[in-house]
Protein backbone atom coordinates (compact mmCIF):
# COMPACT_ATOMS: atom_id res chain seq x y z
CA UNK A 1 0.00 0.00 0.00
CA UNK A 2 1.69 3.54 -1.29
CA UNK A 3 2.25 6.25 1.89
CA UNK A 4 0.09 8.75 0.45
CA UNK A 5 1.97 11.72 3.14
CA UNK A 6 5.52 9.75 2.02
CA UNK A 7 4.59 10.56 -1.73
CA UNK A 8 3.03 14.12 -1.07
CA UNK A 9 6.38 15.31 1.23
CA UNK A 10 8.46 13.24 -2.09
CA UNK A 11 6.47 15.01 -4.19
CA UNK A 12 6.67 19.00 -2.53
CA UNK A 13 10.34 18.43 -1.83
CA UNK A 14 11.06 17.59 -5.46
CA UNK A 15 8.90 20.60 -6.16
CA UNK A 16 10.79 23.04 -4.00
CA UNK A 17 13.83 21.70 -5.14
CA UNK A 18 13.29 22.36 -8.79
CA UNK A 19 11.77 25.68 -8.05
CA UNK A 20 15.16 26.71 -6.31
CA UNK A 21 17.28 25.27 -9.46
CA UNK A 22 15.40 27.28 -11.45
CA UNK A 23 15.27 30.29 -9.24
CA UNK A 24 19.21 29.73 -9.10
CA UNK A 25 19.65 29.49 -13.11
CA UNK A 26 17.44 32.37 -13.83
CA UNK A 27 19.83 34.24 -10.95
CA UNK A 28 23.19 32.98 -12.51
CA UNK A 29 21.99 34.49 -16.24
CA UNK A 30 20.74 38.06 -14.83
CA UNK A 31 24.30 38.06 -12.63
CA UNK A 32 26.21 36.99 -15.97
CA UNK A 33 24.15 39.73 -18.06
CA UNK A 34 24.77 42.05 -15.13
CA UNK A 35 28.31 41.61 -15.42
CA UNK A 36 28.51 41.89 -18.79
CA UNK A 37 27.07 45.41 -18.77
CA UNK A 38 29.60 46.52 -15.85
CA UNK A 39 32.69 45.07 -18.46
CA UNK A 40 31.58 47.22 -21.02
CA UNK A 41 31.28 50.48 -18.87
CA UNK A 42 34.58 49.80 -17.70
CA UNK A 43 35.85 49.09 -20.95
CA UNK A 44 37.53 52.82 -21.21
CA UNK A 45 39.42 52.19 -18.11
CA UNK A 46 40.79 48.96 -19.68
CA UNK A 47 41.86 50.67 -22.69
CA UNK A 48 43.45 53.44 -20.22
CA UNK A 49 45.25 51.00 -18.29
CA UNK A 50 46.77 49.34 -21.37
CA UNK A 51 48.10 52.95 -22.20
CA UNK A 52 49.83 53.51 -18.91
CA UNK A 53 51.41 50.12 -19.19
CA UNK A 54 52.59 50.83 -22.54
CA UNK A 55 53.52 54.69 -21.62
CA UNK A 56 55.79 52.95 -18.50
CA UNK A 57 57.19 49.99 -20.44
CA UNK A 58 55.85 47.24 -17.89
CA UNK A 59 56.14 44.48 -20.05
CA UNK A 60 59.69 45.87 -20.85
CA UNK A 61 60.73 46.38 -17.28
CA UNK A 62 59.43 43.18 -15.74
CA UNK A 63 60.98 41.53 -18.62
CA UNK A 64 61.36 37.31 -18.90
CA UNK A 65 61.33 36.43 -15.42
CA UNK A 66 59.08 37.53 -12.16
CA UNK A 67 59.98 40.39 -10.76
CA UNK A 68 58.81 41.97 -8.14
CA UNK A 69 56.55 45.61 -8.29
CA UNK A 70 58.79 47.58 -6.15
CA UNK A 71 61.55 46.85 -8.57
CA UNK A 72 59.69 47.91 -11.56
CA UNK A 73 58.62 50.70 -10.12
CA UNK A 74 61.92 51.67 -9.20
CA UNK A 75 62.96 51.11 -12.80
CA UNK A 76 59.75 53.12 -14.03
CA UNK A 77 60.46 56.31 -11.80
CA UNK A 78 56.75 55.46 -10.19
CA UNK A 79 55.70 55.11 -6.65
CA UNK A 80 56.08 51.39 -5.81
CA UNK A 81 52.06 50.91 -4.08
CA UNK A 82 50.43 52.54 -7.63
CA UNK A 83 52.76 50.34 -9.50
CA UNK A 84 51.61 47.74 -7.64
CA UNK A 85 47.69 48.01 -8.29
CA UNK A 86 48.28 49.44 -12.03
CA UNK A 87 49.98 45.29 -12.47
CA UNK A 88 47.24 43.82 -10.40
CA UNK A 89 45.27 45.29 -12.63
CA UNK A 90 46.76 44.31 -15.56
CA UNK A 91 46.95 41.04 -13.59
CA UNK A 92 43.46 40.85 -13.84
CA UNK A 93 42.73 41.75 -16.96
CA UNK A 94 45.28 38.49 -18.58
CA UNK A 95 48.42 40.66 -19.15
CA UNK A 96 50.39 39.82 -16.18
CA UNK A 97 50.43 36.73 -13.72
CA UNK A 98 50.99 36.95 -10.16
CA UNK A 99 52.61 33.92 -8.46
CA UNK A 100 53.69 35.34 -5.72
CA UNK A 101 52.50 38.61 -3.69
CA UNK A 102 53.85 41.44 -5.44
CA UNK A 103 55.62 39.41 -7.74
CA UNK A 104 54.58 39.68 -11.17
CA UNK A 105 55.07 38.36 -14.63
CA UNK A 106 54.52 38.32 -18.05
CA UNK A 107 51.68 36.52 -19.95
CA UNK A 108 51.81 35.88 -24.15
CA UNK A 109 49.05 38.18 -24.28
CA UNK A 110 51.23 40.82 -22.00
CA UNK A 111 54.25 40.37 -24.63
CA UNK A 112 52.28 42.13 -27.41
CA UNK A 113 53.09 45.19 -25.28
CA UNK A 114 56.73 44.88 -26.02
CA UNK A 115 58.01 47.27 -28.88
CA UNK A 116 60.98 45.22 -29.38
CA UNK A 117 58.56 42.22 -30.83
CA UNK A 118 58.16 41.63 -34.59
CA UNK A 119 54.50 40.76 -33.74
CA UNK A 120 54.16 43.96 -31.41
CA UNK A 121 51.30 46.08 -30.68
CA UNK A 122 52.44 48.72 -28.68
CA UNK A 123 52.27 51.18 -31.08
CA UNK A 124 48.60 50.00 -32.38
CA UNK A 125 47.79 50.58 -28.39
CA UNK A 126 49.19 53.85 -27.80
CA UNK A 127 47.49 54.95 -30.69
CA UNK A 128 43.39 53.93 -30.46
CA UNK A 129 43.93 54.94 -26.40
CA UNK A 130 45.55 58.27 -27.45
CA UNK A 131 43.42 60.85 -26.58
CA UNK A 132 42.94 62.31 -30.31
CA UNK A 133 41.08 59.43 -30.66
CA UNK A 134 39.28 58.65 -27.88
CA UNK A 135 37.80 62.42 -28.14
CA UNK A 136 36.02 62.26 -30.69
CA UNK A 137 34.44 58.93 -29.46
CA UNK A 138 32.38 61.27 -26.12
CA UNK A 139 30.14 62.48 -29.36
CA UNK A 140 29.06 59.44 -31.05
CA UNK A 141 25.39 60.05 -30.19
CA UNK A 142 25.56 62.89 -31.86
CA UNK A 143 27.45 61.42 -34.54
CA UNK A 144 24.37 58.34 -34.72
CA UNK A 145 21.93 61.57 -34.66
CA UNK A 146 23.06 63.36 -37.46
CA UNK A 147 25.56 61.38 -39.43
CA UNK A 148 28.53 64.34 -38.99
CA UNK A 149 32.28 62.49 -38.76
CA UNK A 150 32.34 63.58 -34.61
CA UNK A 151 36.29 64.63 -34.84
CA UNK A 152 36.18 67.09 -37.35
CA UNK A 153 33.71 69.27 -34.95
CA UNK A 154 36.26 68.95 -31.92
CA UNK A 155 39.50 69.68 -33.67
CA UNK A 156 37.63 72.10 -36.09
CA UNK A 157 39.58 69.86 -39.61
CA UNK A 158 39.23 66.45 -40.81
CA UNK A 159 41.77 63.81 -39.04
CA UNK A 160 44.26 63.15 -41.75
CA UNK A 161 44.91 66.59 -41.94
CA UNK A 162 45.37 66.57 -37.81
CA UNK A 163 47.67 64.09 -38.60
CA UNK A 164 49.57 66.09 -41.02
CA UNK A 165 49.76 69.00 -38.66
CA UNK A 166 51.20 66.69 -36.23
CA UNK A 167 54.29 64.79 -36.98
CA UNK A 168 54.76 62.18 -33.89
CA UNK A 169 51.29 61.99 -33.67
CA UNK A 170 51.36 60.82 -37.99
CA UNK A 171 54.68 58.66 -36.85
CA UNK A 172 52.61 56.93 -34.05
CA UNK A 173 49.66 56.00 -36.55
CA UNK A 174 51.63 54.57 -39.19
CA UNK A 175 53.39 52.36 -36.71
CA UNK A 176 50.42 51.35 -35.73
CA UNK A 177 49.17 50.50 -38.83
CA UNK A 178 52.02 48.45 -39.46
CA UNK A 179 51.68 46.76 -36.61
CA UNK A 180 47.75 46.17 -37.27
CA UNK A 181 48.98 44.90 -40.70
CA UNK A 182 51.46 42.29 -39.70
CA UNK A 183 49.19 38.81 -39.51
CA UNK A 184 47.85 39.67 -42.56
CA UNK A 185 51.20 40.64 -43.85
CA UNK A 186 52.46 37.10 -43.07
CA UNK A 187 48.92 35.03 -44.43
CA UNK A 188 47.79 37.38 -47.51
CA UNK A 189 51.27 35.93 -49.49
CA UNK A 190 50.21 32.34 -49.28
CA UNK A 191 46.63 33.20 -49.25
CA UNK A 192 46.09 34.55 -52.96
CA UNK A 193 47.73 33.57 -56.29
CA UNK A 194 50.33 36.25 -56.41
CA UNK A 195 52.41 34.30 -58.74
CA UNK A 196 50.06 35.26 -61.87
CA UNK A 197 51.05 38.94 -61.96
CA UNK A 198 54.31 40.66 -62.41
CA UNK A 199 54.17 44.36 -60.63
CA UNK A 200 51.67 44.76 -57.79
CA UNK A 201 51.06 48.83 -56.20
CA UNK A 202 49.91 49.09 -52.69
CA UNK A 203 47.80 51.91 -52.94
CA UNK A 204 47.55 53.80 -49.35
CA UNK A 205 50.30 51.07 -48.11
CA UNK A 206 51.80 53.10 -45.71
CA UNK A 207 55.02 51.81 -43.76
CA UNK A 208 54.74 49.49 -46.52
CA UNK A 209 54.75 46.29 -44.10
CA UNK A 210 52.11 44.49 -46.12
CA UNK A 211 53.87 44.74 -49.54
CA UNK A 212 56.92 43.44 -47.97
CA UNK A 213 55.56 40.55 -46.75
CA UNK A 214 53.92 39.80 -50.63
CA UNK A 215 57.30 40.64 -51.89
CA UNK A 216 59.49 38.68 -50.16
CA UNK A 217 57.37 35.18 -50.29
CA UNK A 218 57.15 35.92 -54.22
CA UNK A 219 60.79 36.94 -55.62
CA UNK A 220 59.35 37.21 -59.25
CA UNK A 221 57.27 40.49 -58.25
CA UNK A 222 58.53 44.30 -57.97
CA UNK A 223 56.11 46.66 -56.51
CA UNK A 224 54.98 49.92 -55.66
CA UNK A 225 53.84 51.97 -52.59
CA UNK A 226 51.70 54.88 -53.05
CA UNK A 227 50.77 57.27 -50.06
CA UNK A 228 51.11 60.32 -49.13
CA UNK A 229 54.45 61.65 -48.05
CA UNK A 230 53.65 61.38 -44.33
CA UNK A 231 52.35 57.86 -44.97
CA UNK A 232 55.70 57.04 -46.58
CA UNK A 233 57.82 58.23 -43.53
CA UNK A 234 58.69 54.73 -42.39
CA UNK A 235 58.44 52.81 -45.60
CA UNK A 236 62.08 53.09 -46.90
CA UNK A 237 63.14 51.51 -43.33
CA UNK A 238 60.63 48.84 -44.05
CA UNK A 239 62.02 47.96 -47.43
CA UNK A 240 65.57 47.95 -46.29
CA UNK A 241 64.88 45.62 -43.36
CA UNK A 242 63.85 43.24 -45.20
CA UNK A 243 66.49 43.93 -48.07
CA UNK A 244 63.63 45.08 -50.86
CA UNK A 245 65.17 48.36 -51.56
CA UNK A 246 65.72 47.69 -55.42
CA UNK A 247 62.45 45.89 -55.96
CA UNK A 248 60.03 48.74 -54.24
CA UNK A 249 58.90 52.03 -55.52
CA UNK A 250 57.67 54.59 -53.54
CA UNK A 251 55.17 57.35 -54.59
CA UNK A 252 54.24 60.14 -52.39
CA UNK A 253 50.59 61.04 -54.35
CA UNK A 254 46.85 61.30 -53.82
CA UNK A 255 44.87 58.39 -54.34
CA UNK A 256 41.91 61.19 -54.74
CA UNK A 257 43.81 62.65 -57.76
CA UNK A 258 45.63 59.27 -59.74
CA UNK A 259 47.26 56.39 -59.26
CA UNK A 260 49.94 55.20 -60.86
CA UNK A 261 49.98 52.92 -64.10
CA UNK A 262 51.99 50.08 -64.82
CA UNK A 263 50.98 47.45 -62.68
CA UNK A 264 48.81 44.54 -62.80
CA UNK A 265 47.39 44.29 -59.68
CA UNK A 266 46.27 46.81 -57.65
CA UNK A 267 46.38 46.15 -53.91
CA UNK A 268 44.36 48.25 -50.92
CA UNK A 269 44.10 46.63 -47.20
CA UNK A 270 42.21 48.69 -44.49
CA UNK A 271 41.94 51.83 -46.89
CA UNK A 272 38.20 51.96 -48.31
CA UNK A 273 36.80 51.58 -45.01
CA UNK A 274 37.92 55.44 -43.97
CA UNK A 275 35.96 56.79 -46.83
CA UNK A 276 32.36 57.64 -47.72
CA UNK A 277 30.93 55.46 -50.38
CA UNK A 278 31.23 58.46 -53.08
CA UNK A 279 35.02 58.87 -51.96
CA UNK A 280 35.77 54.69 -52.56
CA UNK A 281 34.14 55.02 -56.01
CA UNK A 282 37.10 57.68 -56.84
CA UNK A 283 40.15 56.14 -55.54
CA UNK A 284 38.53 52.33 -57.66
CA UNK A 285 37.75 54.53 -60.24
CA UNK A 286 41.53 55.70 -60.82
CA UNK A 287 42.30 51.84 -59.86
CA UNK A 288 40.28 51.40 -62.93
CA UNK A 289 41.50 53.64 -65.55
CA UNK A 290 45.04 52.41 -64.84
CA UNK A 291 44.51 48.72 -64.76
CA UNK A 292 45.82 46.40 -67.77
CA UNK A 293 43.70 43.54 -69.21
CA UNK A 294 44.16 40.73 -66.94
CA UNK A 295 44.80 43.25 -63.94
CA UNK A 296 42.95 42.78 -60.86
CA UNK A 297 42.11 44.70 -57.75
CA UNK A 298 42.70 43.28 -54.23
CA UNK A 299 41.21 44.64 -51.60
CA UNK A 300 41.66 43.49 -48.28
CA UNK A 301 38.73 44.56 -45.49
CA UNK A 302 36.37 42.74 -43.41
CA UNK A 303 33.65 41.83 -44.87
CA UNK A 304 30.30 42.21 -42.32
CA UNK A 305 27.37 39.82 -42.90
CA UNK A 306 23.87 41.03 -43.50
CA UNK A 307 22.73 40.30 -40.44
CA UNK A 308 25.17 39.94 -37.40
CA UNK A 309 26.09 36.43 -36.01
CA UNK A 310 27.13 36.49 -32.74
CA UNK A 311 28.82 33.07 -33.27
CA UNK A 312 30.56 34.14 -36.31
CA UNK A 313 31.44 37.06 -34.71
CA UNK A 314 32.58 36.31 -31.10
CA UNK A 315 35.87 35.31 -32.54
CA UNK A 316 36.72 39.13 -32.32
CA UNK A 317 34.49 40.27 -29.88
CA UNK A 318 32.49 42.65 -31.52
CA UNK A 319 35.83 44.78 -32.91
CA UNK A 320 34.72 45.17 -36.45
CA UNK A 321 31.44 46.80 -35.59
CA UNK A 322 33.50 48.99 -33.10
CA UNK A 323 35.58 49.34 -35.69
CA UNK A 324 32.57 50.44 -37.84
CA UNK A 325 32.06 53.02 -35.46
CA UNK A 326 35.41 54.42 -35.19
CA UNK A 327 35.05 55.42 -38.89
CA UNK A 328 31.82 57.10 -38.13
CA UNK A 329 33.16 59.23 -35.51
CA UNK A 330 36.87 59.58 -36.75
CA UNK A 331 36.64 59.99 -40.16
CA UNK A 332 33.79 59.43 -42.07
CA UNK A 333 33.72 55.92 -43.60
CA UNK A 334 32.36 52.64 -42.64
CA UNK A 335 32.78 48.78 -42.70
CA UNK A 336 31.04 47.26 -45.60
CA UNK A 337 28.90 44.22 -46.22
CA UNK A 338 29.55 42.51 -49.60
CA UNK A 339 26.62 43.90 -51.40
CA UNK A 340 28.19 47.22 -50.30
CA UNK A 341 31.53 46.46 -51.89
CA UNK A 342 29.56 44.98 -54.77
CA UNK A 343 28.11 48.10 -55.75
CA UNK A 344 30.71 50.55 -55.22
CA UNK A 345 32.91 48.43 -57.55
CA UNK A 346 30.02 48.39 -60.19
CA UNK A 347 29.55 52.52 -59.83
CA UNK A 348 33.82 52.35 -60.73
CA UNK A 349 33.77 49.93 -63.48
CA UNK A 350 34.82 47.07 -61.84
CA UNK A 351 33.14 43.88 -61.05
CA UNK A 352 33.45 41.53 -57.91
CA UNK A 353 34.52 38.48 -58.84
CA UNK A 354 35.36 36.45 -55.40
CA UNK A 355 35.08 37.53 -51.45
CA UNK A 356 37.59 34.67 -49.68
CA UNK A 357 37.94 35.06 -45.81
CA UNK A 358 41.25 34.71 -44.23
CA UNK A 359 41.28 32.93 -41.58
CA UNK A 360 44.87 33.80 -40.59
CA UNK A 361 44.25 37.44 -40.55
CA UNK A 362 39.98 37.50 -39.49
CA UNK A 363 38.39 39.33 -39.60
CA UNK A 364 39.69 40.34 -42.96
CA UNK A 365 38.55 38.79 -46.39
CA UNK A 366 39.97 39.18 -49.94
CA UNK A 367 38.24 41.28 -52.30
CA UNK A 368 38.96 40.64 -55.93
CA UNK A 369 37.45 42.83 -58.37
CA UNK A 370 38.15 43.09 -62.33
CA UNK A 371 37.15 45.47 -65.51
CA UNK A 372 33.85 45.35 -66.76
Amino acid sequence: MTNTSTSTSTSTSTSTSTSTSTNLAVTAAETADRDLVVRLAFGSMAAQTLRAAARLRVVELVGDAPRRAVEVAADAGAEPQPMERLLRALTGLGLLREPAPGTFSVTSAGALLHPGRPDSLASFVRMFTEPTIVRAWEHLDDSVRTGEVAFDGVFGTDFFSHLAQHPELSAEFNAAMGQASSETAAALPHAFDFGRFTSVTDVGGGDGTLLAGVLAAHPGLTGVVLDTAEGLAGTPDTMARHGLEDRCSLIAGDFFHSVPGGSDLYLMKSVLHDWTDDQVVTILSHCRQVLPPGGLVLIVEPVLPDAVDVRADVTDGGATYLSDLNMLVNVGGRERTREDFTEVCRRAGLTLTAVTPLPEAAPFAMIEAVAD
